[in-house]
């Protein structure tokens, strides 16, 4: 064999290695509160996940279905210590304590990705909410959403659009229409968010994916308001959006959406 031929074999051979030897993403998935069927949805999201990418998935979970969930991470700035990225799932729309809510946020301020689902949306509404927030304590969870949203629609079909086809994330994606779902509302959409796709739920329309880059750092993250129901959450089409989600703003999905090197899942 020519030496160029064996140096390229080796390249090749050490690369598939590398591959082999990335260490699965560290996820923290926080999950519990208000008005949905978390403890199914908890494991859906995890399995979904760990199928799809080269993840590990921790889930933070209180069978707590008030609008006050008990979560362990309150008033523990550092929890997502030792984690690449932060699922946030909760449904907290009464924690409003501000240095609760800033102990959320401190992990993504100091540049931990977060992943934004549903009533992630309705959560943290320290004020004002049924208006564009002005105040410094009543944006900054709408600041890392890059979202505001007040409510939503009733549980109708909702028929999603990629409006932006050409990001990572939305790269193949197909339009399509939910079961029934709800259709959270755009009370602002913040300039450092880049929307992929809109929902219309009869004469109502509104972004639903979107990513958004916060604070000093830039943080990445992604979020949607869809997700309510658990045949919505365990669609192959959600998990697949979510799952490349997660590559992204960990910044292990390539410009033609694929998985970098180490970080996918081989087909079975």
């Amino acid at each position: 064999m020519k030496l160029p031929s064996i140096l390229a074999l080796m390249g090749t051979l050490a690369l598939s290695a590398h591959a082999q030897e990335a260490k699965p993403l560290k996820v923290m998935l926080i999950t519990g509160g208000c008005c949905h069927d978390y403890k199914n949805q908890t494991n859906i999201l995890k399995k979904g996940l760990e199928e799809r990418i080269n993840v590990t998935v921790d889930q933070i979970h209180v069978d707590d279905g008030s609008t006050k969930p008990k979560l362990p991470i309150y008033g523990n700035p550092d929890y997502a210590a030792g984690y690449d990225l932060v699922i946030h799932d909760e449904c907290a729309a009464d924690i409003k304590d501000v240095e609760v809510v800033k102990g959320v946020l401190k992990p993504h301020i100091d540049g931990t990705p977060a992943l934004a689902l549903h009533c992630a949306m309705h959560s943290y509404r320290v004020g004002e909410f049924q208006k564009k927030a002005t105040k410094d304590d009543d944006k900054m969870w709408f600041e890392l959403l890059g979202l505001q949203s007040s409510g939503h629609g009733p549980q109708k079909p909702i028929d999603i659009k990629f409006t932006d086809t050409s990001h990572p994330i939305t790269k193949g994606a197909k339009d399509w229409t939910t079961i029934n779902e709800e259709l959270y509302n755009n009370v602002d959409v913040h300039k450092t968010a880049s929307p992929l796709a809109t929902g219309t739920q009869e004469k109502s329309e509104a972004v639903v994916v979107w990513t958004n880059l916060y604070g000093p750092k830039k943080t990445r993250v992604f979020a949607t308001t869809i997700g309510h129901n658990n045949a919505t959450v365990e669609d192959a089409r959600y998990l697949d959006m979510v799952a490349k989600g997660v590559l992204w703003a960990t910044d292990k999905l390539d410009a033609q959406g694929r998985p970098k090197p180490g970080f996918g899942r081989p087909k079975k």
